[in-house]
C-alpha cells in the first residue's frame, strides 16, 4: 500500500474491522494471512492517510433508558443557521446531525427517553426552525454488524 492507495488486503482488513474493532492483530493478522506487525502497519498508514478515522462504539440506548428515536428535518430560519450550527453541539439527544439539500435543510436524529423527552427537545429547537419529527419504529439495515 502507498501513502494514498488501497488494495485488496486492505479491504478485507477493512471488513474484519468494521464488523469488530477491538480484534486483536494476530487475529487481524490470521484473516487477512499477514503477521501482527505488517498488520498494524497497515492499519497505521490507513490511519495516517485519514481513511480510518476513528474506532467507535455502537451503543444500544435502550439499554441507557433511550426509548424513543426519531429522525428530526429542520428548516433553519434565515440568520439561525451559524447559531445552530454552535449550539446542537449541547444537546446530548443528538447521536447524528447532517446539513442537507432542498427546503429542510438539516436532519437530526435524536434519542430519548419519553415522548414528554421529545417534546422538549423540539420545542428547544423551535428556536432555531420549523421542525418535521418522525418516530423511528425500528432498523432494517446498517453499514456495521
Amino acid at each position: 500500500m502507498t501513502d494514498s492507495t488501497v488494495d485488496e488486503i486492505d479491504l478485507k482488513l477493512l471488513a474484519v474491522l468494521k464488523n469488530n474493532s477491538r480484534t486483536s492483530f494476530a487475529d487481524l493478522g490470521r484473516a487477512i494471512n499477514l503477521s501482527p506487525s505488517a498488520t498494524r502497519g497497515r492499519l497505521q498508514k490507513m490511519e495516517a492517510i485519514g481513511l480510518i478515522k476513528k474506532y467507535s462504539v455502537v451503543l444500544d440506548y435502550k439499554i441507557l433508558g433511550y426509548d424513543v428515536e426519531a429522525f428530526i428535518l429542520i428548516k433553519i430560519f434565515h440568520g439561525k443557521l451559524k447559531s445552530f450550527l454552535n449550539v446542537i453541539k449541547s444537546f446530548p439527544e443528538i447521536v447524528e446531525a447532517h446539513r442537507i439539500t432542498g427546503n429542510l435543510n438539516v436532519h437530526l436524529k435524536i434519542v430519548v427517553k419519553n415522548q414528554l423527552h421529545l417534546q422538549k427537545v423540539i420545542d428547544q429547537l423551535l428556536f432555531y426552525g420549523d421542525t418535521n419529527t418522525f418516530l423511528i419504529l425500528s432498523q432494517i439495515a446498517t453499514n456495521y454488524k
